[in-house]
């Protein structure tokens, strides 16, 4: 199984920078951030420093959106990472949830994704392509050059393109029922598409804390550092509960529930372990959406996601334990892991 880092681009871009360096010396072999350009700095200026700091670490945003830059703007940009430092990079698409919202604009249909991922991946590629019309290449790509694009998905449509058009698929959230429920909708899309399904990576993530022992004590303050992600989440549930309804055979009622109690939310603390936004998120969804725990706990999570097919796990890394999670991860889970 390969490891992520998953962070804002929170200033100062020296600490995201050294965070990554952290993770590749303890076997993470890719370093994610988030990409709001609005509530955080520039991913793909801090990308370039992460790059030339580390040998190995693949890089890239979890996820982009196809709104927020012209499409041959994002791949020009990959694909000159790549021609610097040699293929180490992916493209995580989405339908842009902060970025979009925060700028005053709804997030992105899915057949607007489709048509980016396409043009994206084929430019990134030294390929042509057609941006409605006028097809263009870039001149100066190098043969062999590569740009896999994963996709982030929850609803039904959503999975369905990602098994028969992505590269990857991006879950956030790591329910071991839920977990299985949309691994199998993208596999399952992939082969009625013609496609070889583990041709399509799957990356689960979520936040992750390590815990000295399994106490009340210590597992509600873990609890608490991680509750931002139910509220994170819960956007797009909303969004998937607008569409298809509170009951419907197409979206899980596991996955529904939990955001009856959900009162709006404030993208300022978007992501963060202070959000007051997500005192709604139960302590049941935090240990099922996160991997909270001793390390033996996060072993055993870790092994059944890689039982259901999962290649990569994320850990998002916003909390007060930042360094810790990582050292700890270095050190017990990923060896005990990949063995």
């Amino acid at each position: 199984m390969d490891f992520g880092l998953v962070l804002q681009t929170d200033p100062p871009a020296s600490k995201v920078v050294s965070l990554m360096k952290r993770a590749e010396r303890n076997g993470f072999t890719y370093g994610w951030t988030f990409d709001s350009a609005v509530l955080w700095q520039e991913p793909f200026v801090i990308y370039s420093q992460i790059l030339s700091n580390t040998t190995k670490l693949t890089v890239g945003p979890m996820v982009t959106n196809p709104g927020t830059r012209t499409w041959e703007v994002t791949a020009s940009t990959f694909a000159t990472l790549n021609d610097m430092f040699g293929n180490r990079t992916v493209c995580g698409i989405g339908r842009g949830d902060s970025a979009m919202r925060v700028a005053g604009r709804k997030p992105n249909t899915l057949a607007r994704i489709s048509e980016a991922m396409k043009v994206i991946r084929a430019l990134g590629r030294g390929e042509e392509a057609d941006l409605g019309g006028t097809v263009i290449k870039f001149p100066w790509i190098k043969p062999g050059a590569e740009l896999p694009v994963w996709m982030a998905a929850y609803g039904p449509k959503a999975l369905k393109m990602t098994g028969e058009e992505a590269d990857g698929f991006i879950l956030q959230l790591s329910d071991l029922y839920l977990t299985q429920y949309m691994v199998k909708a993208v596999k399952d899309a992939a082969v009625a598409a013609g496609r070889d399904p583990s041709d399509v990576k799957i990356c689960v993530a979520a936040p992750a804390y390590v815990t000295e022992d399994d106490s009340p004590e210590a597992l509600a303050h873990a609890r608490d550092q991680c509750r931002w992600f139910g509220g994170m989440v819960g956007n797009h549930v909303a969004d998937l509960v607008s569409k298809y309804g509170e009951h419907s055979a197409q979206v899980p009622e596991e996955l529904t529930d939990y955001i009856k109690a959900r009162e709006g939310y404030d993208y300022s603390h978007h992501g963060r372990a202070d959000n007051p936004d997500t005192q709604f998120v139960p302590d049941e969804i935090v240990d099922r959406f996160c991997v909270i725990g001793p390390v033996e706990r996060h072993i055993e999570k870790l092994n059944a996601l890689r039982e259901l097919g999962v290649d990569q796990f994320a850990v998002y890394d916003m909390h007060d334990a930042q360094e810790a999670v990582i050292d700890a991860y270095g050190s017990q889970v990923i060896p005990a892991v990949n063995g």
